[in-house]
């Protein structure tokens, strides 16, 4: 079977799962994620709010969780009720989340710690080695390692040298 076949074949194989789908699980992250490890924030500056139980961190706002790192350039944190803990953080102005060898970048992040998920929303392009995806929506189950794509899902898998 010559080359042009195979590659035919492959991408035919590939289209119903990866290229028509509204919603596409891949992996992300090179290890599953525990919400009680401590988060590590550094940012230009930080403002606080007792009285809503809120901070916002912003100007080159890094934040730091066992393997997974998440960069942008305003974070708003909210605390749980007790204020001993961190309920959720929201990332805006452009986002980009790593962990391990897979990296996204989207407009906007809610990391719901006490879930265990990041959701990340806008112009959601997720980077694995020479494979992409790009999708409007992309759900991170940090328990899991796995992610689920949704919106108009596109992908690009690289054979070979290509």
């Amino acid at each position: 079977m010559s080359f042009a076949k195979i590659l035919c074949l492959s991408i035919a194989l590939a289209l119903p799962t990866a290229g028509l789908a509204q919603g596409f699980e891949v992996a992300f992250g090179s290890l599953q994620q525990g919400s009680d490890l401590p988060v590590e924030v550094n940012a230009d500056s930080l403002s606080v709010d007792q009285a809503n139980g809120t901070a916002v961190f912003t100007g080159n706002v890094r934040i730091a969780q066992g393997s997974m790192r998440l960069s942008a350039p305003e974070v708003q944190v909210y605390y749980n009720d007790s204020s001993s803990g961190i309920s959720r953080l929201e990332a805006s102005g452009g986002v980009l989340l790593v962990d391990g060898p897979d990296a996204a970048e989207s407009k906007t992040a809610i990391y719901s710690v006490e879930d265990s998920t990041v959701e990340m929303v806008g112009d959601v392009l997720l980077t694995q080695g020479n494979n992409t995806l790009q999708s409007q929506r992309m759900i991170v189950n940090l328990k899991t390692g796995t992610a689920q794509m949704e919106g108009r899902v596109k992908t690009i898998m690289r054979t070979g040298n290509n």
